[in-house]
């Protein structure tokens, strides 16, 4: 199987899709599959992660507008995943820039990596029995697929498409047509293949995606739901009525060989849950590092982007609360919206002096993970998610999770009081309302649990650190859709 990719965790990463190709790949490939992954060779890549690079494909011509682009092929290995690398030489220099995404023409960039990948596994011969595509910057491959690549006799894969997250669709004019040769503009912006619902004369790439895949997933039972049925599908859920017989969720994995506090060389002191004495000397060394009062009050903590999606308006105000109820706040994350920026430097400032708070602009991914293993508690309060890492990994050092019922969160945290659940399966506190009464209600509870019954809170702990978030099952999961769709 091929995974076609425009991120893939430690070379090309901008968010958890990168990490969920990574992990998922290795899943497979344990499983005994062979398994090989396609993206784009960006000039800001991280290339000391990737070992033995050599170039493997100079020939390689991609029809583009009248004519086609000459690409060259690397491939290497990324952490033992077997990783081929597509290189344009055009004067558009598609993907020799210094960001990875950002750009006026991100959509007919990954338009083209689309068709490089397809016609680079037409031309060295493969014929995978699945090829998998990830979010709408290659959702074009399946209507490659069907419209072109079939007729020169690449009958055998099936495409299996996962959208990470709907927000982002790949909406783009009718100059798409004529630069992929999808040449019948009355074909292709008709309703039922990829015209856009929501702008008349539009096409959508990620519509086009779902259209043509033969199995289409999210990244979680809930999410796949909301954006179905809730109206969180962005202008999609009349499609995705229509193609349900292929749709479904499948909850991403972490990787526990990245997270897990047994082995963890980030924190002082490691532990699991026969040990869990020791994440109280990290808990000590996170207030060292930021200047906290080392007292017996509660870690509330927030990692993750600064993103209105994040439910910044119940962070802000749990900052707040949180020392109300006497307990003490920490939170690591920054924005590319430089007001919201502004804004969570002018709460830095305004808080400097407290001894039970610390705020850190930025990222530091060696302070994330001594923050997991420090905190007692990590809220994320989303306003939609369609999966969520941030939860599985505070499971996974046994700090509680405390996050508001949407997607993945309410696919994998279980709440302590109300869960229809036994009670060896509740791991968090869970909050349904989106406004500050919702989040009181379940942070409330977390910080009264602490100081009031140490007993049950340690209970909760442990039931959160055996919880299994890895890859094992989700990766399951995706071999029985591969199966569905090559005997389909």
């Amino acid at each position: 199987m091929v995974h076609v990719t425009p991120e893939l965790a430690t070379v090309a990463k901008v968010g958890g899709l990168a990490d969920v190709v990574f992990g998922l790949s290795r899943e497979l490939a344990i499983r005994g599959n062979h398994v090989e992954i396609v993206l784009p060779k960006y000039a800001s890549m991280r290339y000391d992660q990737i070992y033995d690079l050599h170039e493997v494909h100079r020939d390689l011509w991609v029809p583009w507008y009248d004519g086609a682009i000459h690409c060259s092929v690397y491939f290497g290995f990324v952490h033992d995943r077997k990783c081929f690398f597509i290189e344009p030489h055009s004067g558009d220099d598609f993907f020799d820039r210094p960001a990875i995404y950002g750009y006026p023409d991100d959509v007919l960039r990954y338009a083209f990596f689309s068709r490089a990948a397809i016609e680079f596994l037409w031309q060295s011969g493969k014929h995978p029995d699945v090829i998998h595509c990830h979010d709408w910057q290659t959702a074009l491959l399946p209507v490659y697929l069907y419209e072109f690549y079939q007729r020169l006799g690449m009958t055998h894969p099936r495409v299996c498409l996962t959208i990470h997250n709907f927000a982002h669709q790949g909406v783009v004019g009718g100059e798409l047509l004529r630069a992929t040769g999808l040449q019948h503009p009355e074909r292709f912006h008709h309703h039922d293949r990829l015209g856009d619902p929501r702008y008349p004369g539009m096409l959508n790439l990620l519509k086009g995606g779902i259209v043509y895949s033969n199995f289409v997933t999210t990244v979680s039972p809930r999410y796949a739901f909301e954006t179905k049925d809730q109206g969180q599908g962005f202008g999609l859920e009349g499609v995705l009525h229509a193609h349900q017989i292929k749709y479904g969720g499948v909850v991403n994995g972490i990787d526990y060989d990245l997270w897990n506090p047994e082995i963890d060389h980030h924190i002082p002191a490691r532990y699991g849950v026969e040990t869990i004495e020791a994440k109280y000397d990290d808990k000590r060394a996170l207030r060292q590092r930021l200047m906290l009062a080392d007292n017996e009050k509660a870690i509330v903590a927030f990692i993750g982007r600064l993103d209105p999606q994040k439910g910044l308006e119940l962070v802000r105000h749990a900052i707040f609360y949180t020392l109300e109820r006497g307990a003490q706040f920490v939170l690591l994350g920054s924005s590319p919206d430089p007001a919201i920026n502004a804004d969570f430097w002018g709460l830095k400032r305004m808080l400097n002096d407290s001894p039970d708070c610390h705020l850190e602009i930025g990222f530091d991914e060696e302070l994330a993970h001594l923050i997991y293993a420090g905190a007692d508690m990590m809220l994320v309060p989303s306003r939609f998610e369609p999966c969520g890492l941030t939860q599985m990994i505070a499971l996974r050092y046994g700090t509680i999770p405390v996050v508001r019922a949407v997607g993945g969160l309410a696919d994998t945290v279980f709440d302590k009081d109300h869960a229809a659940r036994p009670l060896h399966e509740r791991n968090g506190y869970v909050f349904n309302d989106y406004d500050h009464a919702g989040l009181e209600s379940a942070l409330g509870r977390a910080i009264a649990c602490y100081h009031d019954y140490p007993g049950d809170f340690r209970a909760l702990m442990h039931n959160a650190m055996r919880t299994d978030y890895s890859w094992n099952r989700p990766g399951q999961d995706y071999l029985n859709i591969y199966d569905y769709i090559r005997n389909g």
